[in-house]
This record gives C-alpha cells, structure tokens and sequence, in this order.
C-alpha cells in the first residue's frame, strides 16, 4: 500500500476535508482534498486481475469485488491512521465522493450479500459473440435511444452473459421470492451499498440492506438507459437479455451525480466515516471532466490512464455520432438542474499496453523506463494495442494488437517508443471524429492521468493534432472531479464558478514537428491499423469499417489464402520480439 500526508496543505486547510474514493481497474485509492482542491492526504491499494486461463477465455478479465470492498477499507484506515498525527478532529471529512471505473459489473444477492459471480471488467471481450447476437448485423440499432453502438464493452451485454451462465443467478431470477433480491450494478452501485449497508452473517459475502443507486453518468453506459428521457427502459433490458426477463427493481435507482444524499452507514465496517454525506458519484471518466473544469459546451479533456478517454462537453445538447463516438451524460448536478450530455472516444487500452510490456513480456522493470530507452524516432515501427480489439472510433472486435515494421536494425527501445507514440496516434482519430460529429475544432487539449507523466508522449501528442496539450497543476483530476462534486453538493463550494477558479495549469506543450514528418508518421500508423484487422475468426460477417462509417462485407471466405502469409508474419514477428527481450535481459 502508498501512503502519503502533505502536512503543508493540512495546516493551511480550512474547516473541512473532502474525501474521495477512486476505484480504478488497477487500483482503489482513498484520497483527502482540501477546500482548495490540494491533496492532503492519500492511499492506494492494488488488487488482483483475474485472467481465466484457456483457449475459449481469451480476453477475459475479473476482479473479486470482495478484495475491492476490503481494500476499500484499508485505504481509508490508512488515510484516518496518518491524519491522527495532526489531529482528525480538527479536520473532520464533510462529504465523500465516489469515482469509479465504468461498466465494470457485479450481479449478487442483497438478502445473504454475496456475489454470484465476480466482476467483469469493462475491457473483458468475453461478450464479443453475445453483442454480434443481439445487434443483428447492424450495430447502431439502438443508438438512437442509448447513444451507444452494441459492443462487448457496455454493461448490458455482461448482465446477459451473466444470465447465461450463472445457474444459481438464473434461479433466483425465475423464482417470484427471490426475484427481488437480484441486484445488478457497476463498482459505484457496489460501493454505496457497502458504505450505507450492514455486516452479513453469510460467509463470502461482505453487507447487506445498503442503498441501491447509481447515477446518471453511470447509468448512461448499460445499453439500457433512455438517454432522453434519463431512465431505464425495460423494451432495452428486453430486447438485450432476451430470452431472460430481468425487472427494473433488479437496477439501482439513478440519481444526479451531485445529488446522492445518502450517507454512510454507522454499521458498514468503516467507523471513520459513519454518517457521512455520501455528496457526489460519476464514472472515472466524466469525473476526470469534472476535475478540469469543463463546464462549457466544446470544453475537452483526454484521460491517459489503463485505457484512454477524450470527452467534450456538449451542453444539454445530445450530439448523435456518425463517426464512431459515444453519446453520453458528462454529469446532472442537481435534481433542477439539466443533464449535461457529452461526445466519447473511449480506446481500451493506453497505459495498459506499458503494463504489458512490464508483466507479459518483461521488457522493462517501471514505467519511467520506456521514455529512457526510446530512440528520438520510430524508424517506421508501430505498436498497435487492439488487446480486446478497437474502440472508437472503429469498433472492430476482430481486431488484435499487433507490431509492424520490423527490421532486424530494431531494438526494445523502438517498441517503447511505439508504445508512447499509440496513445497520440489513437487520441488523433478520436479527435478527428470529434470534429466531423461536431464541428467545433478544439483550440487546446487538457490532459490527465498516468500518461501525462511522459513528456516524450506528451510533446508527441501536441505534434500529431496540431494544438497545445495542457495539463493542470493537481494532477489527481479524477478523485479531484468527484471531490468538487461532492463539495458542490453539500454547500462547501456555491458553485462550479468557484470551483472553476482552483484550476491551474501546471505545464504546456505545444506542437513543434514539421507537417511533412506529422503526415508521414500518421500515415504510417493508419497502415499498421489495417494490418491489425481480420484476425478474431469468430468475428461476424459483416463489421463496422472504422474508416468511413459504412459497413463493409468481410471477406472470410478469401481469408485461407492469407493463413500462410500470417503465419510466417506472425512467427518471424514472435522471434524477432523474443530476441530482442533475451537481448536486452544479457545486456
């Protein structure tokens, strides 16, 4: 576990601390603000992921929402234990926050409090098949009411897979008794019912008899919300988990994101935080938007984080997509107050893919070693991460990461700097559909997460979309968006002018490559994405061509013709990458 208290910001804090949950999929972290927004203290705790083993569980990906809960715990422990040196009393937490990682979903039983099954993690591809089903060759379907196109990363498709296959959930379901007692929610549904819940006698279980909510920004990313008319609709739950009936009742009640109003429980296991106004909720994502301030319609932030998410602020307006994005809620402060809708490009994988390069296949021992390695030019090598395919803007689930360009003048080094450089290169196709859904060209980009500490991707990332990158002073946006929600919500800030006066930029860089090398190097990385397509045999005949928005015919019946052709790629590209990490391990 990392702890750290600023005791500088403790002293100058006044009155109050906001607290904030930040559960992310690597990570849950306990984070305490000041009134002014610094970071007073914190604690993060990872926990495990789960990768079921075998051929026909490729792509999946598990977290046990009990260790989640339990490191919960720990962190906020941790926190209270350190602040107790400078006096808790005198800084008595006001309000708590909750942000989470999106789409993530749990199913359990609120009468005994255990789950069925652990949760699946929004980047799982395990419904790849189920969300082919369900969209019936086209899969903008039910856009119109949902904003989304139907792809294994929403909610909805893991509660039909969770019907599918967990007997004892299906069970319940069909009888009348135990009907009611079924619960589906992502990580801040199981949060809240935790904090506002009870211990259970049952073992493998954690509470019972919490609050059942979530909130609107949350409750956008199901395939099961009327994004108009801001509520669940049972023909959606229907038409996504048929033959299964699944009631309303079996979802939480959707809230404003800043208007929770609960507060947590004196009986939950958290002594520290009893009766504490749970004020705010939003999905990491639009907490990250929250955090840099992006009130106004055309505002824009890019999260660099496990995976990579540029959401505009579109105002009350809905902005229908034709170019691959995602219309979603950015957040609702109040119960009079309108919801505020937003443009997303949401990419699977970002930080993610320098993990990969450190657990899979140990080619560097932190995260600060790729941009040290990294030559000053790719030399036409391109990483493109399509781990559990492409996201926006393509939506291709057939596709899978791959390295192009090799040459036997390659090192570990140009890699690192193709795993760098993809991150831009994704941002720009986001952002360039932004654009043509839109028509409002972004002057500047505010950027967070753990990518924005690599100035080379940084820099890189000014050069490709030809604007300035701007990254805040306080660099926890996320836990900081919540944070000012939360603060918002219960009377510590009157409103978001106010809050908007505590961000400050802490660093800039704006573009400096030749058009001629920005052109070059997108047009390469434009060839390696067509390479990384075709290769999910189970994928459907027809998918969406991310390119220009039609659908195109896939050409599975020409496909053996190429098998040999891969397979001396794919063996040669096995072996060279093999090489280079022994390589380096003997350096």
């Amino acid at each position: 576990m990392k702890v750290s208290v600023d005791d500088d910001v403790l002293r100058n804090s006044k009155e109050c601390l906001i607290a904030a949950i930040d559960q992310g999929t690597s990570s849950t972290r306990f984070l305490a603000f000041s009134n002014k927004g610094e970071v007073a203290a914190s604690a993060q705790m990872e926990h495990r992921q789960i990768f079921p083993t075998g051929e026909d569980r490729v792509g999946w990906h598990e977290h046990d929402p009990i260790e989640i809960w339990k490191n919960t715990i720990a962190c906020v422990e941790a926190v209270v234990e350190n602040l107790k040196s400078v006096n808790l009393q005198k800084y008595p937490f006001k309000t708590v926050g909750i942000t989470n990682q999106r789409e993530t979903t749990i199913a359990w039983n609120a009468k005994t409090g255990k789950p069925y099954y652990n949760a699946i993690v929004w980047d799982d591809v395990r419904t790849e098949k189920t969300s082919h089903q369900i969209a019936k060759g086209n899969i903008d379907r039910l856009r119109e009411k949902t904003g989304l196109p139907i792809a294994s990363y929403f909610a909805g498709t893991r509660v039909k897979w969770l019907l599918n296959n967990c007997e004892s959930l299906r069970k319940d379901l069909e009888d009348p008794e135990m009907r009611e007692h079924v619960r589906f929610g992502t990580i801040d549904t199981w949060l809240i019912y935790q904090l506002t819940g009870q211990k259970s006698t049952e073992e493998g279980a954690a509470n019972v008899g919490g609050k059942f909510i979530t909130d609107v920004t949350n409750a956008s990313r199901w395939l099961f919300l009327d994004l108009h008319k801001v509520e669940w609709d049972q023909d959606l739950v229907d038409d996504i988990c048929a033959p299964h009936s699944v009631p309303l009742t079996a979802l939480p009640t959707i809230k404003p994101s800043c208007a929770i109003h609960v507060e947590v429980s004196s009986t939950c296991g958290i002594d520290n935080l009893k009766n504490v106004t749970i004020g705010a909720v939003l999905g990491d994502q639009q907490a990250a938007l929250f955090g840099q301030c992006a009130f106004e319609p055309g505002e824009a932030k890019n999260t660099y984080g496990t995976g990579l998410f540029l959401i505009m602020n579109t105002g009350q307006k809905m902005v229908k997509s034709s170019h691959g994005l995602i219309t979603t809620i950015a957040y609702q402060i109040g119960e009079k107050d309108h919801v505020i809708y937003g443009l997303e490009g949401s990419v699977s994988h970002s930080g993610s893919t320098l993990q990969w390069l450190r657990d899979q296949l140990k080619m560097i021992t932190s995260f600060s070693e790729p941009e040290a390695l990294a030559p000053e030019h790719n030399d036409g090598l391109y990483l493109v991460p399509a781990f559990a395919g492409l996201f926006a803007p393509h939506w291709r689930a057939d596709a899978r990461g791959c390295i192009v360009g090799l040459t036997a003048a390659h090192h570990r080094g140009h890699i690192c700097r193709a795993a760098l450089e993809a991150p831009a290169y994704q941002t720009r196709e986001v952002f360039d559909a932004i654009y043509a859904d839109s028509k409002v060209a972004l002057k500047s980009l505010k950027v967070d997460g753990g990518g924005t500490a690599s100035s080379l991707m940084m820099q890189f990332q000014a050069d490709m979309i030809g604007v300035d990158v701007v990254k805040p002073a306080v660099q926890e946006t996320t836990a900081l968006g919540v944070a000012f929600g939360a603060g918002l919500a219960v009377g510590v800030y009157k409103n978001i002018e106010e809050v908007r006066k505590l961000w400050t930029i802490g660093e800039t860089w704006k573009p400096k490559m030749s058009k001629e090398n920005v052109e070059k190097n997108w047009h390469g990385w434009r060839k390696a994405v067509k390479r990384s397509l075709g290769w999910n045999e189970n994928s459907e005949d027809f998918i969406q061509d991310g390119e220009n928005g039609e659908e195109t015919k896939d050409a599975s019946t020409d496909k053996s013709k190429y098998f040999p052709l891969i397979t001396l790629l794919f063996t040669s590209t096995v072996a060279l990458v093999t090489g280079i990490i022994i390589g380096s391990k003997r350096r």
